[in-house]
């Protein structure tokens, strides 16, 4: 028996689009390490839609990659980072960033954001040269536990880096969900005017692979393909990045996508909340986090593939439910009519 995943956001390969482009250009030759005109042109429309002409964007393969690659090249090698203990950066890259000579400081989060009370707390503490010093902000939108940023509180973020000398990363491998999230009032141009350098994520959004980095702090642009390079970034057929990009800033395509990964989330979200359950975390985007008994997620098990996100007590857990730009609402349904029939045979 096959079992329908909503583990993440990856599983499927790309949009039929990205595919039928990348079979029609297969043949052409161009430009090597992203200097291709597909490249070049992905930049451009990418600018439109910032509407800023003054940023710098480079194109790499993954989330972590980019990550590594931003911080690592904008930090000194005795300066800190500072991300909510659930980032991204902190749980699931494997050290990356300290593997760099750059400590990670953490902070406790209920819902993964970040919030200016406790970046100062954090400058408090670290004083003078006998610690690391903090010099960046981290966070990410939307955020591991699938929560968004709202315009006033990135602005405040941003006013406190700027108050302190920080600078702000944002990390947007799911930046299009939380943009077209009903929750959520922010814009990409929002966050290219308020943010030192960020990503605009491919992978979990329709494309086969690869994340755009915007640099918008002019520090930052001269010698940052070193970086890329050094970090094994810079790969020798960037034109298939570049393609990708491209192909999803047509037409909105990269918003539609994002959209139905929302609204297939919130589908499940809605009925669940009908049948009484509770959530770990605000439903905001395309992971959800419901509470659930035992019982009932070793049932949905048997049909599904999902991650148990927290045990909470002897009896209940929080399961997390990823939905994406190409899951099956027919699925989606099915999920929902599985809980319902549980429910109904227990009661």
């Amino acid at each position: 028996m096959n079992k329908y995943s909503f583990k993440n956001d990856y599983s499927e390969g790309a949009h039929p689009n990205i595919i039928k482009v990348l079979s029609e250009t297969n043949f052409l030759q161009t430009e090597g390490y992203s200097q291709d005109i597909f490249c070049k042109k992905a930049a451009e429309i990418i600018k439109s839609y910032l509407q800023n002409d003054d940023v710098d964007i480079h194109f790499v393969t993954g989330g972590t990659q980019a990550n590594l690659i931003m911080i690592s090249s904008i930090l000194r090698p005795y300066e800190a980072v500072i991300s909510a203990d659930t980032g991204h950066i902190n749980v699931h890259e494997a050290g990356a960033i300290e593997n760099c000579g750059h400590k990670i400081i953490t902070i406790d989060s209920t819902d993964g954001k970040l919030y200016p009370e406790q970046i100062i707390e954090v400058l408090d503490k670290h004083t003078d040269e006998h610690m690391v010093k903090p010099k960046a902000v981290y966070i990410s939108n939307s955020t591991e536990t699938g929560t968004v940023y709202k315009l006033k509180e990135l602005q405040n973020i941003s006013n406190i880096c700027k108050q302190h000398n920080l600078y702000l990363v944002l990390d947007g491998a799911r930046i299009a969900s939380a943009i077209v999230s009903s929750k959520s009032n922010l814009t990409l141009q929002d966050i290219a005017e308020y943010c030192d350098i960020f990503t605009i994520g491919g992978t979990k959004n329709g494309a086969m692979l690869g994340e755009a980095i915007v640099i918008c702090n002019e520090n930052f642009k001269e010698d940052f393909r070193y970086n890329i390079k050094q970090k094994g970034g810079l790969i020798a057929k960037g034109r298939i990045l570049g393609i990708q990009f491209l192909e999803l800033f047509k037409n909105n395509l990269y918003y539609d996508l994002a959209r139905h990964a929302n609204d297939m989330s919130f589908l499940i979200a809605d009925e669940l909340k009908k049948l009484g359950v509770n959530f770990l975390y605000p439903v905001e985007s395309n992971q959800i986090f419901p509470i659930l008994d035992n019982k009932l997620i070793n049932y949905l098990l048997e049909k599904f593939e999902f991650y148990i996100w927290e045990k909470l007590d002897e009896n209940t857990s929080a399961i997390r439910i990823v939905t994406s730009w190409a899951t099956d609402e027919k699925s989606v349904k099915k999920f929902i009519e599985e809980v319902k029939s549980f429910l109904t045979k227990i009661n």
